[in-house]
């Protein structure tokens, strides 16, 4: 059975939510999210406070599916109102990053430079060449647009070149050494 299910989700002031059937709509300063339910979970908005069970009969799958959901409302709610934010950093000489318009100009030691067209609901700022911010209200979009932009340049074991997040830790490699005779 779920523990997380049982907690529930406070909706702060300025974040709406209204639910229509299997459908939730939450509103809020950041943007607007929608999501529809799975069939054996139901949500009960009560005096700014969501409350997320498993239909009857309450079973492993609705109780599995009632967590998840919670989680994931959850994830909506701080989103609409605070936001998602994921920092990077470039690692490299001549490693640089520039926004123009809704394009991520990366230049990365290739021979040619990446342009990566910014999806829509997500802000990608860059305070320096070499830093990257991927926020928006999606925490799921967030991690997918760092994820992607990230697979560009992963960083290699030995320099420790490439584009990182800010709190990742690469695991460095000690060259071969070769034998003295």
């Amino acid at each position: 059975m779920s523990r997380i299910a049982k907690a529930p989700v406070t909706v702060p002031k300025g974040v709406t939510v209204e639910i229509a059937g299997q459908s939730v709509q939450i509103k809020g300063v950041k943007g607007t999210l929608t999501w529809n339910l799975h069939p054996l979970v139901r949500v009960v908005q009560e005096e700014g406070i969501l409350k997320i069970a498993p239909l009857e009969p309450a079973t492993q799958e609705a109780w599995t599916q009632a967590g998840t959901t919670r989680s994931l409302l959850n994830n909506m709610v701080v989103g609409c109102s605070a936001g998602f934010e994921r920092k990077m950093t470039l690692i490299g000489v001549g490693y640089r990053a520039q926004v123009q318009g809704k394009n991520l100009n990366l230049s990365l030691g290739y021979s040619h430079p990446i342009n990566y067209a910014v999806p829509e609901g997500i802000n990608i700022v860059t305070p320096t060449q070499t830093e990257i911010l991927v926020s928006g209200a999606d925490k799921q979009m967030v991690g997918q647009v760092a994820a992607e932009i990230r697979a560009f340049r992963p960083p290699e074991p030995y320099k420790g070149k490439g584009v990182r997040y800010a709190t990742e830790q690469v695991l460095r490699k000690e060259t071969k050494k070769t034998k003295k005779k």
